[in-house]
Parts: C-alpha cells; sequence; structure tokens
C-alpha cells in the first residue's frame, strides 16, 4: 500500500476528526479510498464495509439510520473506526481482501491497532465473513448482518431472478471474481464462509430476516449448519423480516457491547 494523502475529510456530513486516507493498492496500484476515525485511546478498531451500490465509505456517515443508530453504538465503544470504499461493489475479492489487510498493517503500524471488529451488514456482512475465513487472525469479532455465506450458490440465486439490482449484484460478483463460478471454482471456494466454516473460531454474530428479497435467508442458514456446534456463534432469524430488518437490531449491538469495553480492550469469552 502507498499512502498518497491523509487529511481531514472536507465534507459537511462528516464529523470533525474523521481522517480521509487516499491509497494505491499493492495489489495492482488502484487508487481508492478510506475515512478513520482514530480512537481517542485504546487499540480496538471497527471495520465497517458499505453496502452494495451504497454510498461507498461514507456510508455510515450519510444513509440517516445508520448514522443516527449504528454510529452512536460504535463510538460509545471507544473504538476506532473504519469505513473503506474497497474498490466499489467488490464483495471482498481476492483484490479487495488484498486491500484490507494492507489497510489493517497500515493501522497496525500507524496507530498501534491490534483488535479488529468486523461489523457491517449485507454486502459488508459478506465481505467480513470471507475475510474472516481468509484471515481469521485478524478478526477478533464478527457481526454480519442478512449476509450471504456463499457466493457461488448466491451467485446462481441472483442469475436465476435477473433483475434490477440482484442482476446488478451477479455482475459485480463476477467482475470482481474474473468470472462464472464455474470459470474459477477454487476462487470461489477460498472465499466461502459455508466451504471454510472451520476457520470462524471467533465469536460470530449472524442475523437475518425470513423474508429478505435481496440475499435470501437459506444463505445464513447454510453457514449456521455448518456451525451448529460451534458455542461462540449467535444467530437470529427475524420472521417476517425483509433486507434491512437486522440493522437495527438492539440485540445484535448488544452482544457487540458485552465484547468491548468502553476502554476499547476485548472482554473475556
Amino acid at each position: 500500500m502507498k499512502i498518497e494523502k491523509v487529511a481531514p475529510a472536507q465534507d459537511k456530513d462528516i464529523p470533525n476528526g474523521v481522517l480521509r486516507l487516499d491509497y494505491r493498492s499493492g495489489y495492482d496500484g488502484l487508487l481508492d479510498w478510506t475515512l478513520l476515525w482514530p480512537p481517542d485511546q485504546g487499540e480496538t478498531w471497527i471495520i465497517c464495509i458499505h453496502g452494495h451500490g451504497e454510498s461507498s465509505s461514507d456510508q455510515l456517515y450519510k444513509r440517516i439510520d445508520l448514522r443516527d443508530f449504528w454510529l452512536p453504538k460504535f463510538r460509545s465503544y471507544g473504538a476506532g473506526i473504519v469505513t473503506p470504499n474497497l474498490r466499489g461493489n467488490a464483495w471482498m475479492s481476492p483484490a479487495a481482501a488484498f486491500d484490507v489487510h494492507e489497510l489493517l498493517d497500515f493501522l497496525r503500524a500507524e496507530y498501534g491497532a491490534r483488535r479488529f471488529v468486523f461489523a457491517s451488514g449485507s454486502m459488508g456482512g459478506t465481505s467480513n465473513l470471507i475475510y474472516a475465513v481468509l484471515y481469521p487472525e485478524d478478526a477478533a469479532i464478527v457481526l454480519a448482518l442478512c449476509p450471504a455465506t456463499d457466493l457461488s450458490s448466491y451467485h446462481a440465486w441472483c442469475r436465476e431472478r435477473n433483475t434490477g439490482v440482484l442482476k446488478e449484484i451477479a455482475d459485480a460478483i463476477e467482475i470482481s471474481y474474473g468470472g462464472l463460478p464455474g470459470k474459477v471454482p477454487e476462487i470461489y471456494e477460498k472465499h466461502s464462509a459455508v466451504r471454510r466454516a472451520n476457520r470462524l473460531t471467533m465469536p460470530v454474530y449472524i442475523a437475518h430476516g425470513c423474508r429478505d428479497e435481496i440475499i435470501p435467508v437459506s444463505q445464513s442458514r447454510l453457514l449456521v449448519g455448518e456451525m451448529a456446534n460451534a458455542r461462540h456463534l449467535v444467530y437470529v432469524e427475524i420472521p417476517g423480516g425483509g433486507h434491512d430488518a437486522p440493522l437495527n437490531m438492539t440485540a445484535a449491538f448488544d452482544w457487540l457491547a458485552q465484547k468491548i469495553s468502553i476502554t476499547g480492550k476485548e472482554n473475556s469469552f
């Protein structure tokens, strides 16, 4: 990663103290950016990845429900906050995962970060689980709301419908992963939380609406089936809930609060 610029975020909707980091990826030289809100103290950082088609790195600050509910929760934990643009709609592709790994190394070197909490929804929740099976040593806690857990089967589900945002998602997955699942199956398998569920050894919380029209609840059920005996997993289904139903779950953030102290030190599990 080559750092191009670090400066206060110049946006009236972004709070004072938030920095914008522009960088070139060590993967392919792509110029990208992220917002950072360093903690007042402590070594814990929350990685919050935006949803598909959302407002990229600034989603947490500009999407009203997340700004009003998630952001105060995150701030109350005393942790730093990272909201990466991450190549737009990349669905934690190999390139995106490489970028996150470099970004965490930057936070370690520049801010003394030691503990990373991944808390996101939709494409972001999907990305959390993928990154955690790729680099379990980097993920202390994973909160994944309404996630896809196996991109190969999810891509097929989207292609069967192939309209609107589902077509856009299928297109984005193919572009980010270098083709159809049948063309590069080893890449899809490596990035499947279902196929590599044994690597999810950290505390994991998953919630899904039973009537999710964007990512079907069957995706979460696949992973939960593989982790049926995992004591470190909490899974909640919301009867009648749509795609956004888990995003304002107080219980999910109460669980997260139990894992992170106000000084940024993780509680014992």
